[in-house]
């Protein structure tokens, strides 16, 4: 595992010394001396992790650490402050100013790079979700990375696992007000409950007598429902090697007994702002996706999802020598509605006809705007006839009720015509399908338009 790592510390010995330990891991070193010198490394270049000291002239690490966490372009660059302070009240002020860890010097090196690979791993997941977003249109991107507080739209879901009771009970006690809590004393049980369940963290105690804790971590990230749900461990001193081997697990965080309240709330509000980030990011990247294969007027898929889709269906059915067949669908003078009517009508009798088209046919058939006022059908399991049938039904549904439509609710007589066409056995192809019922189609608006005509075989 390579990346950047940017070392900020006043004291050159520090940063030497941090310097080697990770370039001996074939880490990519970036250092800088000051808080503006650590701000101008993380805007300008690609930094993947920054170890800040907390302890310089000018700008502490705090500040260091708001002003980052502030800035939409470095907000989701991982924090791990490396100093001598070593008071509860320092980690949580760090944790606070959004810090993702707090390591107080002198730093075990093997607890040093686990984190920092952990943190790696974190940042390239982001930095894929970022790029999905950032590549899409019109999903307001700006907008989603300037949210600081993502956190807080609603209350954290918690489940924590801890077979002891007064343990369970004391953090409970802590985290009481501040999310929902779920506590389960039986491990197999909690994987259940987190896989089936909406949590934004899982808290999983080490004291279980007869579960491996580490078992139900690595159980948790195996399964898609929970891959990307924050782990967070609280341990007993002397657990520094089941800790390591946590993180290496992909465990996110952990906390030492004797475990101080305002720690623990300063860490889980970390994770559940940094899954939340990332929730939203994936959000965005889905609904970019949805956009893109859907018409925005009908609600209807488009035809850069018919262009795919069709033949995904074309060829299963082929293969499994099951009939398949569409049907293109055209309004009738559809200019005549926009010039009479104006084109907020036409929108809307379009939005209309893809309403009824979709309750005319059954869910497995795959209902597309082809364009303008044309729309196909493609029917799975559907012989010529049966769909001729169908087409017919969809045409009599429109021509027998007019549209009600526009500001003044006129009535508008609509028809539309229809060309069907069938797979055939042999060397047929999609093209020469939708050639078949285009040319219907034509042959249904010669004849007179509103009504059906099916290509021949």
């Amino acid at each position: 595992m390579t990346a950047r790592i940017l070392v900020v510390d006043d004291v050159p010995a520090n940063v030497k010394l941090l310097e080697a330990r990770l370039l001996a891991e074939y880490f990519e070193v970036l250092t800088a001396y000051n808080g503006a010198e650590a701000l101008e490394a993380c805007e300008n270049g690609r930094v993947d992790v920054v170890l800040l000291d907390v302890m310089m002239p000018d700008m502490d690490g705090f500040e260091v650490c708001r002003r980052l966490k502030a800035d939409a372009a470095t907000q989701h660059i991982p924090v791990v402050m490396v100093t001598a302070l070593d008071q509860v009240s320092d980690r949580v002020r760090g944790l606070e100013a959004g810090a993702d860890d707090f390591l107080t010097k002198p730093v075990n090196d093997l607890q040093l790079m686990t984190r920092v690979k952990s943190l790696v791993r974190l940042k390239t997941l982001t930095d894929e979700l970022r790029l999905r977003a950032a590549t899409t249109r019109n999903i307001g991107i700006e907008e989603l990375l300037g949210r600081r507080d993502v956190a807080a739209d609603t209350p954290a879901r918690v489940l924590l696992v801890d077979e002891r009771a007064a343990s369970a009970e004391r953090v409970a006690r802590m985290l009481r007000g501040r999310c929902g809590l779920s506590v389960s004393a039986d491990p197999n049980a909690a994987f259940l409950q987190a896989a089936e369940g909406d949590f934004d963290c899982v808290i999983v105690s080490t004291a279980l007598a007869d579960y491996d804790p580490l078992r139900l971590c690595s159980q948790l990230r195996t399964l898609d429902r929970t891959r990307f749900v924050p782990i967070m461990l609280l341990a007993d001193e002397g657990e520094e090697a089941r800790l390591v081997r946590g993180l290496e697990l992909g465990v996110n965080d952990y906390l030492v007994r004797p475990i101080d309240q305002h720690e623990l709330i300063a860490r889980l509000a970390t994770q559940v702002r940094r899954k939340r980030y990332n929730d939203h990011l994936r959000a965005s990247v889905a609904q970019t996706i949805e956009m893109a294969v859907t018409d925005g007027l009908t609600g209807l898929h488009n035809r850069r999802y018919l262009d795919s889709h069709l033949a995904t269906l074309f060829e299963r059915a082929k293969n499994r020598r099951r009939p398949l067949s569409l049907m293109i669908t055209d309004i009738d003078r559809f200019k005549a509605i926009n010039d009479t009517y104006g084109h907020d009508v036409g929108d809307e009798v379009l939005r209309e006809f893809a309403a009824r088209l979709r309750k005319n046919v059954r869910g497995i058939d795959l209902a597309c705007r082809m364009g303008g006022e044309e729309f196909v059908v493609v029917m799975p399991d559907t012989d010529g006839d049966t769909a001729g049938k169908v087409a017919e039904r969809i045409r009599a549904q429109i021509a027998d009720t007019p549209f009600t439509v526009g500001g003044d609710a006129a009535a508008i007589a609509v028809t539309v015509s229809v060309g069907v066409s069938a797979m055939t056995q042999g060397a047929d192809t999609v093209e020469a399908m939708l050639k078949r019922a285009d040319l219907a189609l034509y042959e249904a608006k010669n004849a007179g338009r509103n009504r059906v005509v099916a290509a021949a075989a």
